[in-house]
Protein backbone atom coordinates (compact mmCIF):
# COMPACT_ATOMS: atom_id res chain seq x y z
CA UNK A 1 0.00 0.00 0.00
CA UNK A 2 0.87 3.48 -1.00
CA UNK A 3 -0.07 7.20 -0.76
CA UNK A 4 1.13 9.92 -2.13
CA UNK A 5 0.00 13.65 -1.15
CA UNK A 6 0.06 16.35 -3.83
CA UNK A 7 -0.25 20.22 -2.49
CA UNK A 8 -3.33 22.04 -4.23
CA UNK A 9 -4.27 25.19 -4.47
CA UNK A 10 -6.03 26.79 -1.49
CA UNK A 11 -5.24 24.14 1.21
CA UNK A 12 -6.51 21.42 -0.78
CA UNK A 13 -4.59 18.08 -1.36
CA UNK A 14 -4.70 15.05 -3.32
CA UNK A 15 -4.07 11.86 -2.07
CA UNK A 16 -3.32 9.17 -4.00
CA UNK A 17 -3.94 5.90 -3.03
CA UNK A 18 -2.62 2.38 -4.39
CA UNK A 19 -3.99 -0.63 -3.35
CA UNK A 20 -1.83 -4.00 -4.32
CA UNK A 21 -3.28 -6.08 -7.34
CA UNK A 22 -3.57 -8.97 -4.60
CA UNK A 23 -5.73 -6.77 -2.10
CA UNK A 24 -7.87 -6.03 -5.17
CA UNK A 25 -8.84 -9.42 -5.79
CA UNK A 26 -9.67 -10.45 -2.36
CA UNK A 27 -11.88 -7.18 -1.93
CA UNK A 28 -13.64 -8.56 -5.14
CA UNK A 29 -14.09 -12.35 -3.61
CA UNK A 30 -15.61 -10.83 -0.72
CA UNK A 31 -18.14 -8.98 -2.42
CA UNK A 32 -18.97 -12.32 -4.09
CA UNK A 33 -19.18 -14.62 -1.23
CA UNK A 34 -21.31 -11.54 0.69
CA UNK A 35 -24.03 -11.80 -2.85
CA UNK A 36 -23.68 -14.75 -4.31
CA UNK A 37 -26.80 -16.72 -2.16
CA UNK A 38 -29.05 -14.04 -4.54
CA UNK A 39 -27.34 -15.09 -7.45
CA UNK A 40 -29.21 -17.56 -9.47
CA UNK A 41 -28.00 -18.54 -13.12
CA UNK A 42 -28.79 -21.48 -15.48
CA UNK A 43 -26.83 -24.73 -14.72
CA UNK A 44 -26.12 -23.88 -11.02
CA UNK A 45 -27.67 -23.77 -7.89
CA UNK A 46 -29.12 -21.02 -6.73
CA UNK A 47 -26.28 -19.45 -4.70
CA UNK A 48 -23.09 -22.16 -6.30
CA UNK A 49 -22.55 -19.91 -9.55
CA UNK A 50 -18.60 -19.81 -9.09
CA UNK A 51 -17.24 -16.06 -9.67
CA UNK A 52 -14.87 -16.99 -12.62
CA UNK A 53 -18.99 -18.17 -14.24
CA UNK A 54 -20.80 -14.83 -13.26
CA UNK A 55 -17.41 -12.28 -14.55
CA UNK A 56 -17.55 -14.15 -18.22
CA UNK A 57 -21.27 -13.93 -18.38
CA UNK A 58 -21.55 -10.35 -17.02
CA UNK A 59 -18.37 -9.13 -17.52
CA UNK A 60 -15.10 -8.67 -15.02
CA UNK A 61 -16.40 -5.22 -13.51
CA UNK A 62 -19.17 -7.22 -12.00
CA UNK A 63 -18.51 -6.55 -8.35
CA UNK A 64 -15.85 -3.83 -9.09
CA UNK A 65 -18.07 -0.97 -7.47
CA UNK A 66 -19.01 -2.65 -4.18
CA UNK A 67 -15.49 -3.85 -3.82
CA UNK A 68 -13.73 -0.25 -4.44
CA UNK A 69 -16.43 1.21 -2.12
CA UNK A 70 -14.96 -1.66 0.61
CA UNK A 71 -11.38 -0.75 -0.39
CA UNK A 72 -11.69 3.07 0.21
CA UNK A 73 -13.85 2.58 3.37
CA UNK A 74 -11.07 0.11 4.44
CA UNK A 75 -8.09 2.09 3.75
CA UNK A 76 -8.52 5.74 3.50
CA UNK A 77 -8.28 6.66 7.14
CA UNK A 78 -5.56 4.75 7.75
CA UNK A 79 -3.69 6.39 4.93
CA UNK A 80 -5.04 9.81 5.32
CA UNK A 81 -3.52 9.50 9.27
CA UNK A 82 -0.37 8.21 7.98
CA UNK A 83 0.42 11.76 6.36
CA UNK A 84 0.04 13.64 9.29
CA UNK A 85 -1.90 16.30 7.74
CA UNK A 86 -5.31 18.16 9.59
CA UNK A 87 -8.01 17.08 7.48
CA UNK A 88 -10.99 20.05 7.54
CA UNK A 89 -13.58 18.59 5.03
CA UNK A 90 -15.28 15.36 3.60
CA UNK A 91 -12.97 14.00 0.93
CA UNK A 92 -13.89 13.87 -2.78
CA UNK A 93 -12.95 10.32 -4.23
CA UNK A 94 -12.26 9.77 -7.75
CA UNK A 95 -11.34 5.59 -9.16
CA UNK A 96 -8.22 6.00 -11.21
CA UNK A 97 -7.52 2.74 -12.04
CA UNK A 98 -9.71 -0.47 -11.75
CA UNK A 99 -8.87 -3.38 -13.31
CA UNK A 100 -8.28 -7.54 -12.85
CA UNK A 101 -4.57 -8.04 -11.91
CA UNK A 102 -3.48 -4.91 -11.42
CA UNK A 103 -3.48 -2.21 -8.41
CA UNK A 104 -6.65 -0.41 -7.08
CA UNK A 105 -6.06 3.21 -7.61
CA UNK A 106 -7.66 6.02 -5.98
CA UNK A 107 -7.59 9.64 -5.12
CA UNK A 108 -9.34 12.21 -2.55
CA UNK A 109 -9.23 15.56 -2.89
CA UNK A 110 -9.94 17.29 0.72
CA UNK A 111 -9.47 20.37 2.61
CA UNK A 112 -6.59 21.09 4.83
CA UNK A 113 -6.31 23.39 8.18
CA UNK A 114 -4.79 26.61 7.04
CA UNK A 115 -2.26 28.06 8.45
CA UNK A 116 -2.55 31.12 9.57
CA UNK A 117 -0.21 34.33 9.65
CA UNK A 118 -1.27 35.72 13.19
CA UNK A 119 -1.77 39.29 13.72
CA UNK A 120 -1.36 41.23 16.83
CA UNK A 121 -3.10 39.91 19.65
CA UNK A 122 -2.02 41.93 22.33
CA UNK A 123 -3.18 45.61 22.81
CA UNK A 124 -6.16 45.87 20.45
CA UNK A 125 -7.89 49.05 20.18
CA UNK A 126 -11.35 49.01 20.79
CA UNK A 127 -14.75 51.29 21.35
CA UNK A 128 -15.15 52.30 25.21
CA UNK A 129 -18.33 51.04 26.03
CA UNK A 130 -20.31 53.35 28.40
CA UNK A 131 -22.46 51.23 31.20
CA UNK A 132 -25.64 53.30 32.23
CA UNK A 133 -28.95 51.96 33.37
CA UNK A 134 -31.84 54.67 33.10
CA UNK A 135 -35.17 54.65 35.03
CA UNK A 136 -37.13 53.85 31.86
CA UNK A 137 -35.18 50.86 31.63
CA UNK A 138 -35.67 49.43 35.11
CA UNK A 139 -39.52 50.76 34.92
CA UNK A 140 -39.72 48.70 31.40
CA UNK A 141 -38.49 45.28 33.25
CA UNK A 142 -40.48 45.54 35.91
CA UNK A 143 -43.49 46.13 33.83
CA UNK A 144 -42.89 43.02 31.57
CA UNK A 145 -42.82 41.64 35.06
CA UNK A 146 -46.34 43.33 36.10
CA UNK A 147 -47.38 41.74 32.97
CA UNK A 148 -46.48 38.29 33.14
CA UNK A 149 -48.39 38.45 36.93
CA UNK A 150 -51.45 40.28 35.57
CA UNK A 151 -54.74 37.86 35.24
CA UNK A 152 -57.64 38.58 32.18
CA UNK A 153 -61.16 40.17 33.39
CA UNK A 154 -64.32 39.67 31.94
CA UNK A 155 -65.95 43.11 30.48
CA UNK A 156 -69.76 43.35 29.56
CA UNK A 157 -70.01 47.15 29.63
CA UNK A 158 -68.21 48.19 26.44
CA UNK A 159 -67.03 47.27 23.35
CA UNK A 160 -63.20 46.10 22.26
CA UNK A 161 -60.20 48.24 22.55
CA UNK A 162 -56.78 47.63 21.82
CA UNK A 163 -54.97 45.28 24.17
CA UNK A 164 -58.00 43.55 24.99
CA UNK A 165 -58.06 39.69 24.27
CA UNK A 166 -61.56 38.47 22.92
CA UNK A 167 -63.18 35.21 21.96
CA UNK A 168 -64.43 35.06 18.38
CA UNK A 169 -65.40 33.07 15.25
CA UNK A 170 -64.45 33.81 12.05
CA UNK A 171 -65.12 32.70 8.25
CA UNK A 172 -62.93 33.52 5.36
CA UNK A 173 -63.77 34.15 1.94
CA UNK A 174 -61.88 35.05 -1.41
CA UNK A 175 -64.64 36.11 -4.21
CA UNK A 176 -67.60 34.43 -2.14
CA UNK A 177 -66.01 30.75 -1.64
CA UNK A 178 -64.14 29.55 1.72
CA UNK A 179 -60.79 28.77 1.85
CA UNK A 180 -58.59 26.58 4.23
CA UNK A 181 -57.41 27.73 7.57
CA UNK A 182 -60.40 30.33 7.33
CA UNK A 183 -62.49 29.43 9.70
CA UNK A 184 -62.44 28.90 13.17
CA UNK A 185 -64.38 28.95 16.59
CA UNK A 186 -63.36 30.00 19.70
CA UNK A 187 -60.26 31.63 18.76
CA UNK A 188 -58.36 34.06 20.92
CA UNK A 189 -57.27 36.88 19.73
CA UNK A 190 -54.64 39.87 21.70
CA UNK A 191 -55.93 43.02 19.74
CA UNK A 192 -52.84 44.17 18.77
CA UNK A 193 -50.23 41.83 18.40
CA UNK A 194 -50.27 41.36 15.24
CA UNK A 195 -50.71 37.75 15.05
CA UNK A 196 -53.48 38.07 12.65
CA UNK A 197 -53.29 39.74 8.41
CA UNK A 198 -52.86 43.19 8.90
CA UNK A 199 -55.80 45.57 9.43
CA UNK A 200 -57.66 42.58 10.22
CA UNK A 201 -57.43 43.13 14.58
CA UNK A 202 -57.75 47.07 14.04
CA UNK A 203 -60.97 46.34 12.82
CA UNK A 204 -62.34 44.22 15.50
CA UNK A 205 -61.97 47.18 17.91
CA UNK A 206 -65.60 48.51 18.45
CA UNK A 207 -67.26 45.48 18.00
CA UNK A 208 -69.59 44.46 21.04
CA UNK A 209 -70.50 41.10 22.36
CA UNK A 210 -72.59 39.22 20.16
CA UNK A 211 -72.28 41.80 17.26
CA UNK A 212 -71.42 40.23 13.79
CA UNK A 213 -69.26 42.00 11.49
CA UNK A 214 -67.48 41.63 8.05
CA UNK A 215 -64.05 42.79 7.85
CA UNK A 216 -62.23 43.21 4.54
CA UNK A 217 -58.68 42.28 4.76
CA UNK A 218 -55.91 41.96 1.81
CA UNK A 219 -53.21 39.33 1.86
CA UNK A 220 -49.57 40.04 1.73
CA UNK A 221 -48.20 39.75 -1.52
CA UNK A 222 -45.31 37.84 0.15
CA UNK A 223 -47.83 35.69 1.79
CA UNK A 224 -46.87 32.20 2.38
CA UNK A 225 -50.22 30.66 0.80
CA UNK A 226 -49.34 31.60 -3.21
CA UNK A 227 -52.74 30.81 -3.56
CA UNK A 228 -53.77 33.84 -1.52
CA UNK A 229 -50.96 36.05 -1.72
CA UNK A 230 -52.14 39.26 -2.82
CA UNK A 231 -56.00 38.42 -2.64
CA UNK A 232 -58.71 40.47 -1.18
CA UNK A 233 -60.54 38.61 1.47
CA UNK A 234 -64.17 39.17 3.87
CA UNK A 235 -64.30 37.77 7.06
CA UNK A 236 -67.49 37.09 8.97
CA UNK A 237 -66.36 37.64 12.49
CA UNK A 238 -68.31 37.03 15.95
CA UNK A 239 -67.06 38.61 19.14
CA UNK A 240 -68.26 35.93 22.48
CA UNK A 241 -65.91 37.42 25.33
CA UNK A 242 -64.16 40.18 25.82
CA UNK A 243 -61.76 40.19 28.15
CA UNK A 244 -59.05 43.01 29.87
CA UNK A 245 -55.70 42.63 31.01
CA UNK A 246 -55.62 43.73 34.89
CA UNK A 247 -52.14 44.29 36.47
CA UNK A 248 -50.60 43.96 39.85
CA UNK A 249 -50.24 46.92 42.29
CA UNK A 250 -46.58 47.47 42.17
CA UNK A 251 -46.05 47.21 46.40
CA UNK A 252 -44.29 45.57 48.83
CA UNK A 253 -46.63 42.17 48.08
CA UNK A 254 -45.74 42.32 44.57
CA UNK A 255 -42.19 42.13 45.03
CA UNK A 256 -42.89 38.85 47.51
CA UNK A 257 -44.68 37.51 45.04
CA UNK A 258 -41.54 38.08 42.26
CA UNK A 259 -38.80 37.72 44.10
CA UNK A 260 -37.05 37.00 46.93
CA UNK A 261 -36.83 40.11 48.41
CA UNK A 262 -39.61 41.56 51.15
CA UNK A 263 -39.68 45.24 50.25
CA UNK A 264 -40.64 46.74 46.24
CA UNK A 265 -37.55 49.31 46.91
CA UNK A 266 -34.87 45.98 47.29
CA UNK A 267 -36.83 44.29 43.60
CA UNK A 268 -36.65 47.55 42.14
CA UNK A 269 -32.74 47.62 43.36
CA UNK A 270 -32.16 43.94 42.14
CA UNK A 271 -33.45 44.32 39.00
CA UNK A 272 -31.41 47.62 38.64
CA UNK A 273 -28.38 45.16 39.73
CA UNK A 274 -29.65 42.71 37.25
CA UNK A 275 -29.87 45.17 33.74
CA UNK A 276 -26.67 46.44 34.88
CA UNK A 277 -24.69 43.36 34.60
CA UNK A 278 -26.61 42.41 31.43
CA UNK A 279 -25.26 45.26 29.95
CA UNK A 280 -21.32 45.18 31.24
CA UNK A 281 -21.52 41.80 30.11
CA UNK A 282 -22.88 42.39 26.93
CA UNK A 283 -20.53 45.24 26.64
CA UNK A 284 -17.16 43.08 27.10
CA UNK A 285 -18.65 41.07 24.58
CA UNK A 286 -19.72 43.83 22.13
CA UNK A 287 -15.29 44.85 23.17
CA UNK A 288 -13.94 40.66 22.31
CA UNK A 289 -16.07 40.62 19.19
CA UNK A 290 -14.53 44.01 17.93
CA UNK A 291 -11.30 42.97 18.65
CA UNK A 292 -11.41 39.36 16.85
CA UNK A 293 -12.82 40.90 14.19
CA UNK A 294 -9.80 43.36 13.89
CA UNK A 295 -7.58 40.21 15.02
CA UNK A 296 -9.00 38.60 11.49
CA UNK A 297 -8.32 41.64 9.40
CA UNK A 298 -4.60 41.96 10.56
CA UNK A 299 -4.41 38.08 10.16
CA UNK A 300 -3.63 36.61 7.33
CA UNK A 301 -5.34 32.59 6.05
CA UNK A 302 -6.32 31.13 2.86
CA UNK A 303 -9.70 29.35 3.48
CA UNK A 304 -10.58 26.71 0.95
CA UNK A 305 -13.82 26.54 -0.11
CA UNK A 306 -14.52 22.71 1.13
CA UNK A 307 -13.90 23.93 4.81
CA UNK A 308 -16.62 26.21 4.25
CA UNK A 309 -18.82 23.65 2.30
CA UNK A 310 -18.23 21.71 5.49
CA UNK A 311 -18.81 24.23 8.11
CA UNK A 312 -22.33 25.09 6.24
CA UNK A 313 -23.63 21.55 6.25
CA UNK A 314 -22.89 21.09 9.58
CA UNK A 315 -24.78 24.34 10.25
CA UNK A 316 -27.34 23.35 8.58
CA UNK A 317 -27.62 20.16 10.20
CA UNK A 318 -27.84 21.71 13.53
CA UNK A 319 -30.83 24.08 12.05
CA UNK A 320 -32.98 21.31 10.99
CA UNK A 321 -31.90 19.12 14.68
CA UNK A 322 -33.53 21.79 16.97
CA UNK A 323 -36.21 22.33 14.52
CA UNK A 324 -37.17 18.84 14.74
CA UNK A 325 -37.04 19.28 18.32
CA UNK A 326 -39.95 21.49 18.08
CA UNK A 327 -41.69 19.12 16.11
CA UNK A 328 -40.99 20.83 12.75
CA UNK A 329 -39.68 18.96 10.10
CA UNK A 330 -36.84 20.92 7.93
CA UNK A 331 -38.86 20.47 4.89
CA UNK A 332 -41.65 21.97 6.12
CA UNK A 333 -40.30 24.75 7.37
CA UNK A 334 -38.53 25.35 3.73
CA UNK A 335 -41.66 25.31 2.19
CA UNK A 336 -43.50 27.76 4.85
CA UNK A 337 -40.76 30.35 4.08
CA UNK A 338 -41.10 29.82 0.66
CA UNK A 339 -36.89 29.01 0.12
CA UNK A 340 -34.79 25.62 -0.52
CA UNK A 341 -32.16 23.69 0.96
CA UNK A 342 -29.49 25.40 -1.75
CA UNK A 343 -30.40 28.94 -0.77
CA UNK A 344 -30.53 28.34 2.45
CA UNK A 345 -27.14 27.14 2.74
CA UNK A 346 -26.19 30.07 0.66
CA UNK A 347 -27.43 32.59 3.24
CA UNK A 348 -25.48 30.57 5.85
CA UNK A 349 -21.92 30.63 3.68
CA UNK A 350 -20.81 34.42 5.59
CA UNK A 351 -21.63 33.26 8.39
CA UNK A 352 -19.66 29.95 8.10
CA UNK A 353 -16.35 31.64 7.05
CA UNK A 354 -16.71 34.11 10.06
CA UNK A 355 -16.81 31.30 12.07
CA UNK A 356 -13.98 29.19 10.81
CA UNK A 357 -11.50 32.13 10.50
CA UNK A 358 -12.66 33.46 14.56
CA UNK A 359 -11.95 29.71 15.54
CA UNK A 360 -8.78 29.87 13.47
CA UNK A 361 -7.25 33.52 15.19
CA UNK A 362 -8.33 32.30 18.78
CA UNK A 363 -6.70 28.76 18.01
CA UNK A 364 -3.55 30.26 16.53
CA UNK A 365 -3.30 32.99 19.58
CA UNK A 366 -3.85 29.79 21.83
CA UNK A 367 -0.53 28.41 20.12
CA UNK A 368 1.54 31.24 19.91
CA UNK A 369 0.81 32.39 23.85
CA UNK A 370 1.46 27.98 25.04
CA UNK A 371 -2.37 28.27 26.64
CA UNK A 372 -3.15 24.69 27.38
CA UNK A 373 -6.04 23.50 29.26
CA UNK A 374 -4.67 21.58 32.16
CA UNK A 375 -6.26 17.93 33.93
CA UNK A 376 -8.08 20.07 36.58
CA UNK A 377 -9.01 22.30 34.15
CA UNK A 378 -11.03 19.97 32.07
CA UNK A 379 -12.40 18.22 35.20
CA UNK A 380 -13.49 21.88 36.38
CA UNK A 381 -15.38 22.48 32.76
CA UNK A 382 -17.01 18.62 33.20
CA UNK A 383 -18.78 19.73 36.14
CA UNK A 384 -19.84 22.71 34.89
CA UNK A 385 -21.48 20.62 31.57
CA UNK A 386 -22.57 18.25 34.13
CA UNK A 387 -24.45 20.74 36.21
CA UNK A 388 -26.11 22.44 33.14
CA UNK A 389 -27.26 19.04 31.80
CA UNK A 390 -28.18 17.97 35.49
CA UNK A 391 -26.16 15.04 35.09
CA UNK A 392 -23.16 13.22 37.42
CA UNK A 393 -20.01 14.73 36.61
CA UNK A 394 -18.20 11.54 37.35
CA UNK A 395 -20.10 9.26 34.62
CA UNK A 396 -19.75 12.36 32.14
CA UNK A 397 -16.05 11.70 32.36
CA UNK A 398 -15.95 8.70 32.04
CA UNK A 399 -18.26 8.76 29.09
CA UNK A 400 -15.85 10.80 27.08
CA UNK A 401 -13.43 9.45 24.65
CA UNK A 402 -10.38 10.66 23.58
CA UNK A 403 -11.81 12.82 20.73
CA UNK A 404 -14.29 14.11 22.95
CA UNK A 405 -11.60 15.23 25.74
CA UNK A 406 -9.44 17.00 23.18
CA UNK A 407 -11.83 18.93 22.14
CA UNK A 408 -12.98 19.95 25.20
CA UNK A 409 -8.88 20.73 26.09
CA UNK A 410 -9.23 22.62 22.82
CA UNK A 411 -12.41 24.67 23.70
CA UNK A 412 -11.09 25.70 27.01
CA UNK A 413 -7.78 26.96 25.20
CA UNK A 414 -9.95 29.01 22.57
CA UNK A 415 -11.77 30.69 25.64
CA UNK A 416 -8.01 31.49 27.38
CA UNK A 417 -6.80 32.79 24.17
CA UNK A 418 -10.35 35.13 24.21
CA UNK A 419 -9.44 36.14 27.97
CA UNK A 420 -6.04 36.79 26.91
CA UNK A 421 -7.27 39.33 24.32
CA UNK A 422 -9.64 40.76 26.68
CA UNK A 423 -7.34 42.11 29.64
CA UNK A 424 -4.90 43.46 26.94
CA UNK A 425 -7.34 45.36 25.20
CA UNK A 426 -7.40 49.22 24.60
CA UNK A 427 -10.79 51.30 24.88
CA UNK A 428 -10.08 54.47 23.10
Amino acid sequence: MSTQVERLEHNMVKLTVEVPADLFEKAILAVYNRNKKSISIPGFRKGHAPLRMLEKIYGAGIFFEDAANDLINQTYGEEADGTGLEFVSRPVFDVTQIEKGKPFIYTAEVAVRPEVELGEYRGIEVSRQEVTVTEEEVNEEIGREQDKNSRLVEVTDRPVESGDTVILDYSGAVDGVQFDGGTAENQTLVIGSGSFIPGFEEQLIGMGLEETKDITVTFPEEYHSKELAGKEAVFTCTIHKIQKKELPELNDEFAQDVSEYDTFDEYRKSVEDTLRERKEQAAKTAKENEAIDKLIESSNMDIPEAMIDAQVTSMYQDYARQLQSQGIPIDTYLQYMGTNEAKMKEEMRPQALKQIKTRLVLEAVAKDAHLEATDLRVEEEIEKIAARYQMEAAKLSESMGEYEREQLKKDIAVQEAIDLIADTLKEV
